[in-house]
């Protein structure tokens, strides 16, 4: 087992990460090592968010959904300050390096643990978004019926390895109409393509 996956199983301790270390990007062409569900239908949420999915939950009550979607969530800075923002909105991180989604998942879990009844609407998974985000959300699951549905994408260095089109195809399926899309990067080269691209596409437009 892996010095990451060791500490996972430790107890919830803050995660240090000098254990965690990883290169800054993950080919999410390359043939990962994944496990994501066949439909979203199949997706375990309550594993994911206990809090929000009680066993004794009346019947007929509707179960609580993602609203947030942090593509490549890195090291869990930004889920940790939407959990204190948004309390009552679950947000979930997908992150393809496994070590860091290793850490953040420790993260989330130390923060549980010494702040109970907290951040337990946020969580983390290993996940290429390119690929798979529609194995995990339903189809307009993220920006259905609010304000507060929103993705973060972090993505620092993709637009060279896919074509636009299957960019978009992932986020056409997921959103919903009024659904609000984050961009996120350190080249501004990409930070151009990204608005270039939203802008010309038809189901997106940008806000000021």
């Amino acid at each position: 087992m892996a010095a990451a996956e060791e500490k996972e199983e430790e107890a919830a301790v803050p995660p240090q990460k000098r254990f965690y270390r990883q290169r800054a990007h993950s080919n999410p062409l390359a043939d990962h090592t994944l496990c994501y569900p066949s439909r979203p239908q199949d997706m375990d949420w309550a594993s994911l968010f206990p809090s929000f999915f009680p066993p004794e939950a009346p019947p007929g009550t509707p179960p609580a959904r993602v609203e947030f979607a942090d593509v490549g969530c890195g090291y869990g800075g930004l889920l940790v300050a939407l959990s204190e923002l948004f309390p009552r909105s679950l947000a979930l991180g997908l992150e393809l390096r496994g070590k860091v989604a290793a850490f953040t998942r420790a993260r989330i879990r130390a923060l549980r643990a010494a702040q109970p009844g907290r951040f337990g609407n946020v969580a983390c998974v290993r996940g290429n978004a390119m690929k798979h985000l529609p194995h995990f959300f339903l189809r307009g699951q993220v920006g259905l019926g609010g304000t507060n549905q929103r993705c973060w994408d972090c993505w620092p260095v993709v637009h060279g390895v896919f074509g636009v089109s299957q960019w978009f195809w992932g986020y056409t399926l997921v959103f919903g109409v009024q659904g609000l899309v984050y961009t996120v990067t350190d080249v501004p080269e990409l930070h151009q393509w990204m608005l270039q691209h939203f802008g010309e596409h038809p189901l997106f437009e940008p806000l000021p």
